[in-house]
């Protein structure tokens, strides 16, 4: 299934650029948004890596301290094509500490280890800082605008083209799915319903620009509070909302779909049905599924959001939220000539 060329918010940019020249063009520092307590039955692990996988590593550690591949978790899985610095969870009930500097290579550096009460879950982190070097891009007045709108107005939160798979088949598969398909593999049914609805996701950020409403709120729009994953609707359009809204207190949201009350209302309800009208197999098939409705922010802006030309090119520095893709930023800002792909977000 070939993906559509969803909306850009700042219309689709003029310039080119490469990016991940090397493995230092993309560099990801997990924020966890907590410290290890320093006691209890598991092992948090702090590595740094450079051209290796998460799930490498995880193995790697499992067989330093003697467990199970099972026992060693992360927070989220981190790209190859990189140098990435994130934690794992070694589970070690009534075991001493290993030697886990076994592992280490030039590749591979083990920067911090602690104690702690609690496994190591799967999106357990706050965020991730990103420095990324954008190589052959032209210095201009129109990319230094663009550069200053991003920061400001942001970018559509879009998932990246690689959660849906390599043309699309991660689509595929999950249209063959709800059409009758039985999948045994528990892994890879999550990663199709996953794309699925991602992508109904998109479709409604595509349509809301398109519609002029990326910032605009509708009667019955879903808010999120920012910085928290709690939302709420309101039937009406009042003055406090637009200036909650505009001040950053609030965000607009986007259905991740699923079953349950649908948690917009009014013409905001209105607006998400007809925009995911062509896909009620696919909205049936996620609510079968088990999935539960929830919402995520439809704009995302950068923190800490900085760059520089250098030498190197123009390099960028930021901090996006846990689940957030540095691609679909990149994407408002040039057309990427990506030497590696398979970026991951750390959810």
């Amino acid at each position: 299934m070939s993906l559509p060329e969803w909306n850009y918010l700042l219309g689709k940019p003029e310039w080119r650029g490469r990016f991940k020249v090397q493995p230092e063009d993309f560099v990801v520092i997990e924020d966890l948004g907590f410290e290890p307590d320093g006691n209890g039955e598991h092992i948090l692990v702090s590595v740094r890596k450079r051209g290796e996988n998460t799930a490498w590593i995880a193995g790697l550690l499992a067989k330093a301290a003697g467990v199970n591949r099972g026992a060693v978790t992360w927070a989220g899985l981190k790209d190859r094509h990189g140098v990435t610095e994130q934690w794992f969870g070694i589970h070690l009930p009534g075991k001493d500490e290993p030697d886990l500097s076994v592992i280490e290579n030039e590749n591979i550096q083990i920067l911090q280890r602690s104690r702690h009460s609690r496994k190591m879950r799967t999106g357990a982190l706050k965020g991730n800082y990103f420095r990324l070097v954008l190589r052959d891009v032209e210095r201009c007045d129109a990319i230094e605008a663009r550069l200053q709108a991003i920061g400001e107005a942001g970018v559509p939160n879009y998932f990246g083209e690689q959660r849906f798979g390599r043309n699309g088949s991660n689509l595929d598969a999950a249209e063959a799915m709800f059409g009758g398909k039985r999948i045994k593999d528990r892994d890879k049914r999550s990663i199709f319903l996953s794309a699925a609805r991602s992508y109904l996701f998109n479709e409604v950020i595509s349509a809301r620009i398109q519609a002029g409403l990326a910032s605009q709120l509708l009667a019955g729009d879903c808010l999120m509070l920012a910085g928290s994953h709690s939302f709420f609707s309101e039937a009406e359009i009042t003055p406090e909302l637009q200036q909650r809204l505009a001040s950053g207190d609030l965000q607009l949201t986007a259905p991740l779909w699923g079953r349950g009350r649908e948690t917009a209302q009014g013409a905001a309800l209105a607006f998400e049905q007809q925009a995911l009208a062509a896909f009620d197999n696919w909205r049936q098939g996620l609510e079968a599924a088990g999935l539960q409705q929830e919402r995520r922010p439809l704009l995302l802006i950068p923190r800490h959001w900085r760059w520089e030309w250098t030498s190197d090119g123009l390099v960028l520095n930021f901090w996006l939220p846990a689940g957030c893709y540095a691609t679909s930023l990149l994407r408002e800002l040039l057309i990427m000539d990506t030497m590696e792909s398979n970026e991951d977000t750390g959810q």
